[in-house]
């Protein structure tokens, strides 16, 4: 630019110098603004850049974004490539200059299964024996698909994989079929996450179901069938991997993770519905059974469509909507209001009682919950433990499920803590996850933390909610204190409404976790694992994490 600037210089400390300003640089790019590795640097308190080509390794340093020296020639090489190393400012990140290797492997073994054949290496030398893990999957997407349904049974053995180019745009879709009843979709445009979706999912979604429907039509299924298959249908116990690469992507949302291109929506469609269709004459095996899913799938939304009728039709004779066991509070404003699932009819007296009626209501549980890892949408909505929690939220279940009529900003999930107490507390997260997934996204679900002891001594009471606490507090006690007694709480029905509210229900007082989703690959896995239908991933799961239990329930 006639400044007398390296290049090496120029795309280390001037914004918007990326390639994706000029055409010619390369044909995609996941970046936005070409500020990516400008602002890395400005941020850091040191920065090495090696840039090995025409034979030459040469480097050059920066300290908080400023060249120390010019361009230096290092040894020879007979390699090309640029490598970057860079420590955070800590005076500018004064609380997160601390990596989370689980994090970066996540994205990093995404980016691998994105991109065949590349490897990854991901090495933590903050350990006295260091970690090292290596991304490199030639299978790519396909890899991918294999790596989300483990531990699911598939319909067919090898994933769907087709692949082309059409209008400059470079499409990549496989998608294998497994027996569950939910449907795991993940897209990306230049491999970027677009967790919103965008014109891609609309395309590949409305392909997928006319493709299905018009092999219906020529199935021994049709006559079986009243009315079309619905998207829903034909995507149960659907995973697939869409993945494109666009020359110009238009981000849109407040996170820029969903694509705006227009084009791309037909463009996506016409070449799904081509190559699927081929693929499927070429394999009438597949098609059959994934048909065969479809239809059970159709007859249970029906049959889940009557029974949401039949309900809405008896709520209106009543003259009630509301289930007869929850003690709804006064307040009107969702956004002020939380709602307490205990467990049993005798905690939840005493949280009746005990609670704050202008903002929390009560729904008391009873029974054994139904694992809907397991069961089809039909009949979670039939079920009499899930119906009263459907309807008390007020927003729906599944495709219907709308987070803006949420009755309650608050789902505290309030449990014994014990065995029994963590299984509700797991078939809950898994109808929530699988049912209602935005109210985990959303940070909508709590877990109360009610503690495991009382300890009374000098007509005072203190409450540990572990081991550990109990054994700090009992330490601070003067040793001529009065006798001191320890209670140790067997379940939520011991503790009467005023201990209840102190300890549990009392916004200035309580402890709760909030349920956050911070990988949906990894959430989906563990799901799978303790609630699926195989025992020998769940056996391997407890013997590799029996080691970090506490406060053993025996």
């Amino acid at each position: 630019q006639g400044e007398g600037v390296s290049a090496l210089e120029l795309v280390l400390t001037r914004l918007h110098a990326g390639g994706k300003f000029d055409k010619g640089s390369y044909k995609v790019s996941g970046g936005l603004h070409g500020v990516g590795v400008a602002v890395v640097n400005a941020l850091s308190g040191w920065l090495d850049a090696f840039v090995s080509r025409d034979g030459y390794v040469n480097f050059q340093k920066y300290e908080k974004g400023i060249p120390v020296a010019p361009i230096k020639q290092l040894n020879e090489t007979d390699k090309h490539g640029t490598t970057i190393r860079w420590m955070v400012d800590t005076s500018i990140f004064t609380e997160t200059t601390t990596y989370n290797f689980d994090i970066l492997s996540n994205r990093l073994r995404e980016l691998a299964f994105l991109n065949s054949g590349i490897s990854i290496i991901l090495r933590d030398e903050r350990l006295i024996t260091p970690k090292e893990i290596v991304f490199s999957f030639e299978g790519g997407i396909r890899h991918f698909v294999t790596f989300l349904n483990e531990n699911k049974t598939v319909l067919h053995r090898e994933p769907i994989y087709i692949t082309g180019e059409r209008d400059e745009v470079i499409l990549e879709v496989a998608l294998q079929y497994n027996n569950s009843y939910g449907e795991i979709m993940f897209t990306y445009v230049n491999d970027i996450n677009t967790r919103e979706g965008g014109t891609h999912l609309v395309g590949f979604k409305s392909s997928l179901t006319r493709v299905l429907n018009e092999f219906l039509k020529k199935s021994k299924f049709s006559k079986k069938m009243e009315e079309s298959l619905s998207g829903d249908d034909v995507r149960e116990g659907l995973t697939a991997v869409l993945s494109i690469k666009v020359p110009e992507p238009q981000f849109e949302g407040q996170t820029k993770t969903k694509l705006g291109n227009s084009e791309v929506r037909g463009i996506v469609e016409s070449f799904v519905n081509e190559q699927l269709t081929l693929y499927f004459e070429q394999n009438p095996d597949v098609i059959t059974s994934i048909l065969e899913k479809s239809v059970l799938a159709a007859k249970a939304r029906i049959a889940a469509r009557q029974a949401r009728d039949a309900t809405r039709k008896k709520n209106s004779i009543d003259g009630a909507g509301l289930p007869g066991k929850l003690a709804d509070c006064s307040e009107k404003d969702a956004s002020k209001c939380e709602i307490y699932i205990v467990e049993g009819d005798s905690a939840g007296g005493s949280a009746k009682m005990g609670r704050d009626r202008r903002f929390q209501a009560i729904l008391p549980l009873w029974g054994k919950m139904l694992n809907v890892e397991k069961t089809r949408i039909d009949k979670v909505i039939g079920n009499e433990k899930l119906q009263p929690i459907i309807a008390s939220l007020g927003a729906g279940i599944g495709e219907s499920f709308d987070v803006t009529k949420l009755r309650y900003h608050k789902i505290i999930i309030m449990a014994d803590a014990d065995v029994d107490g963590s299984h509700i507390r797991v078939l809950l997260l898994t109808f929530f996850y699988r049912y209602m997934e935005d109210l985990v996204k959303e940070g909508h679900i709590y877990l109360a933390m009610p503690p495991l002891y009382k300890i009374t001594f000098d007509r005072k009471i203190q409450y540990a909610y572990d081991d550990t606490e109990k054994e700090r507090i009992l330490k601070e006690i003067d040793k001529d204190s009065d006798k001191i007694n320890i209670q140790r709480y067997k379940g939520l029905g011991e503790m009467n409404p005023d201990q209840l509210w102190e300890t549990t229900m009392d916004p200035d007082s309580r402890k709760m976790m909030v349920v956050t989703l911070e990988d949906s690959v990894e959430a989906d896995r563990t799901f799978t694992t303790l609630m699926g239908e195989h025992v020998e991933p769940r056996r391997k799961f407890i013997e590799e994490n029996a080691v970090y239990v506490s406060n053993l329930d025996v």
